[in-house]
């Protein structure tokens, strides 16, 4: 059976100390690729120790990667850019001090669900203006990215996430930014107007969940801008189905196909450097 070490540790971020959870396979040695996975919550909600139920997990698994999940500030504690520059500061950290944690940081990646696939596709656009670190995958799952109605977030009544839900979480994200035209897009990266030199993206998503149009619009634009992007999607309207109902067809189907091609991207953009 695969397994793996657990510590904890505290950096600095913002003028505050923020925890980290370091996961990394037992019987690796040797700078191994560094996975930074944001948890979801809304950006309101949430906790880092969501990983160990995370597709995170099975990355570490199945590619031996050391996988770090940062404590970010949430939308109740401080509004945009908090989470972003926490996230950014976690990523900076294991750019800098990759042979105290065991990584390699010319071989970085970032993922997360739902509000942390939001921070894992804004972390990639914020990385990329900011010169760095340069980061080699994002694995953004169904993303919470578009502080703005779409055909499938409008009206949604779904049980773990719904219209109502989408929108007071993003009148607590984006503060005194609610409402107005000017919303940045490290604060909803589906306003991006440039997604050109992003890392290559894998991502999944179901058909009647809220965040179904803004994902499948993401990768479509990815891949206009270059980007080689792929997303599967299942049928269903459970927002994170992969972790609310695991036991599902659905779910376990999700789960092994996301092994499998978050794999090969592995092997093509990271084990191949």
């Amino acid at each position: 059976m695969f397994s793996y070490k657990r510590e904890t540790m505290k950096i600095e971020a913002s003028g505050r100390k923020m925890e980290l959870i370091i996961l990394r396979p037992k019987e690796a040695s040797g700078p191994l690729p560094g996975l930074l996975w944001i948890h979801g919550g809304g950006y309101a909600t949430g906790l880092a120790s969501m990983v160990y139920v995370s597709r995170a997990v099975d990355l570490l698994e199945t590619s031996g990667c050391v996988v770090v999940s940062p404590d970010y500030r949430r939308s109740g504690q401080a509004p945009y850019p908090a989470a972003l520059e926490d996230c950014y500061a976690a990523l900076v950290y294991m750019s800098e001090h990759g042979a105290s944690l065991g990584i390699d940081p010319s071989l970085l990646m970032v993922g997360g669900e739902s509000a942390g696939g939001g921070l894992a596709a804004a972390l990639s656009l914020y990385a990329r203006d900011k010169g760095g670190p340069d980061l080699k995958l994002q694995f953004p799952l169904y993303p919470m990215i578009d502080c703005e109605d779409t055909d499938s977030s409008r009206d949604n009544h779904g049980i773990t996430w719904n219209t109502a839900r989408n929108h007071a979480a993003w009148k607590l994200y984006l503060g005194e930014l609610y409402g107005s035209d000017n919303v940045p897009a490290y604060a909803s990266p589906s306003r991006a107007s440039d997604l050109s030199g992003l890392p290559p993206c894998y991502t999944f998503v179901c058909t009647g969940e809220p965040f179904y149009d803004e994902t499948v619009a993401y990768v479509s634009r990815l891949k206009a801008a270059g980007v080689d992007a792929e997303v599967d999607v299942y049928p269903g309207s459970v927002h994170a189905f992969d972790m609310v109902t695991p036991f599902t067809v659905t779910a376990k189907r999700a789960r092994a196909v996301f092994r499998e091609k978050a794999s090969a991207l592995y092997k093509e953009y990271v084990k191949s450097e």
